[in-house]
């Protein structure tokens, strides 16, 4: 499988547009993205994987510190505007009659008749209503005082009351906890370890990434395409979370694996290194979390699962003929341009990979417009990166597995044919190497390697890499239509002299 690397070159700060009151007709959507490198770098768009270097756009939704093509953002969403209140009732009549008075109150008289006089004589006399009257008050009184003690204490907590008829509620625990476990505690454990790479090279280009603290000594690990552009004399620049910067310089590269390793010149104290988990125990389905800076928004955190294992990936940059490969982890969180370098988390925070390229909408690279997420990213498993690093920070190069033989490298198919001797007589199977001491020769067609099915030649380097030199592989092969097994142990290659 071929994908790009995420590359874009540093774009400028993203402007926010106003909201307008009626959005206008016919705004039209934002273009999609490719599959590239994550890493934002100019001209680097053509990235299988994400190491490409494409340049940041200066749009709206500007690019970011890693290395993948950008897209324009879509138009504001027009401001919803609530209905005018209903219709009010016209004015009462001027003219309108005033209600008739209510009748006089009928006296009744001792002959019990209507208007008739009073019956004279002695009227019994009436108690006054003093005391209830009196407990009447007093009830009214207390409960006026109960009652304006309310209004008050409500007046004086609602500070956003609305014409005095509206009043707001707060939360009554302001300090909100997250539980251990949870993405924003993850993130927020892994964020300080974490920085935007900017790389610039001797000539101006340069692109943007991302990387994580890998030891106490200020050695941070990243993609090799996020910091080529500045490995010859160029400028390096580590951006941490809080805002504060620091010089940089490439301590060695992986141009094959994508993979290199730089280091702050005036590491601050107390730095403290991402945990690394173990790639090889990763299930599909586990929970993922990507962090990096895509399209220049530092400090982005996306999540998702793990979609596949053992993917095998072919990643370039369209700036050489030269790819790396990988037996990726493939995850659905959102990688964008920018990523590339950057951890992928599992659920617990421990890095299981390195996200490196992203599978385009189409178009693939070459200076076209930067893509962006389309669900399918590609991490390279922190087992082999692990390996990687170690031998570039003790001798500052890489050393590769091999099996002595050159496979033709066009995709798909039945297996990785072992190739005829070139034009200048190099032969294809290497005297005295691994596959001629096992027994391997030109046209054999190999489509197994240990249990993994081989498909092509890209996928047969994938799973070389993800070994070490001195390893003993099982290799299946047909030859002249008869399958047979043969055991190869891996020799090596030291440095990127491919």
């Amino acid at each position: 499988m071929s994908t790009e690397n995420e590359g874009t070159a540093v774009p400028s700060a993203p402007s926010v547009p106003p909201v307008p009151v009626a959005a206008p007709e016919g705004t039209p959507a934002s273009a999609p993205g490719e599959f590239t490198h994550e890493r934002q770098h100019a001209g680097r768009e053509g990235y299988a994987s994400q190491g490409g270097t494409p340049e940041q756009p200066g749009q709206a939704g500007e690019p970011g510190h890693g290395s993948e093509p950008t897209t324009q953002l879509p138009g504001a969403v027009p401001a919803y505007h609530p209905g005018s209140t209903g219709p009010t009732g016209s004015a009462p009549d001027a003219g309108w009659p005033p209600p008739p008075p209510p009748p006089t109150q009928p006296h009744y008289g001792g002959g019990g008749g209507w208007g008739e006089p009073p019956a004279s004589g002695p009227q019994p006399s009436r108690k006054r209503p003093g005391g209830l009257i009196a407990a009447v008050l007093a009830s009214a009184l207390v409960a006026g005082v109960v009652g304006g003690g309310i209004g008050f204490w409500a007046a004086d907590n609602s500070d956003d009351s609305v014409g005095g008829g509206s009043t707001t509620v707060s939360a009554a625990d302001p300090a909100l906890k997250r539980e251990a476990g949870s993405t924003a505690a993850v993130a927020g454990e892994a964020l300080p370890s974490v920085v935007t790479i900017t790389a610039q090279a001797q000539g101006g280009d340069g692109g943007t990434g991302t990387g994580f603290i890998y030891d106490k000594q200020g050695h941070i690990l990243t993609n090799n395409h996020v910091v080529a552009s500045a490995a010859d004399g160029g400028d390096l620049t580590a951006t941490f979370s809080n805002g504060k910067e620091y010089a940089a310089e490439v301590v060695g590269r992986a141009e094959g694996y994508d993979v290199a390793v730089m280091k702050l010149k005036d590491p601050p104290s107390g730095l403290k290194p991402l945990a690394l988990g173990n790639s090889d125990k990763v299930a599909v389905g586990d929970s993922t979390i990507a962090i990096g800076a895509p399209f220049g928004l530092s400090n982005t955190v996306t999540t998702g699962i793990i979609s596949a294992k053992n993917r095998p990936v072919a990643s370039g940059d369209g700036t050489s003929d030269k790819n790396s490969y990988m037996s990726a982890l493939q995850t659905d969180a959102s990688i964008n341009p920018g990523n590339s370098g950057g951890p992928l988390l599992d659920a617990r925070g421990a890095v299981i990979g390195m996200n490196s390229a992203i599978q385009p909408t189409g178009g693939g690279g070459g200076g076209g417009a930067q893509s962006g997420s389309v669900g399918l990213g590609f991490a390279i498993p922190i087992n082999q990166a692990r390996n990687v690093a170690g031998e570039l920070i003790k001798t500052g190069q890489p050393v590769y597995p091999v099996i002595g033989a050159t496979v033709s490298m066009s995709e798909g198919g039945d297996g990785a044919t072992i190739s005829g001797d070139d034009a200048g007589g190099t032969p294809a199977v290497t005297p005295g190497g691994p596959a001629a001491k096992a027994g391997l020769k030109s046209g054999d067609v190999i489509t197994k390697f240990n249990n993994v099915q081989i498909d092509s030649g890209p996928t047969l380097i994938s799973e070389i890499w993800t070994h070490k030199p001195g390893d003993k592989i099982k290799i299946t092969y047909t030859r002249d239509g008869k399958g047979s097994q043969v055991d190869v142990t891996l020799g090596e290659r030291k440095g990127d002299t491919q």
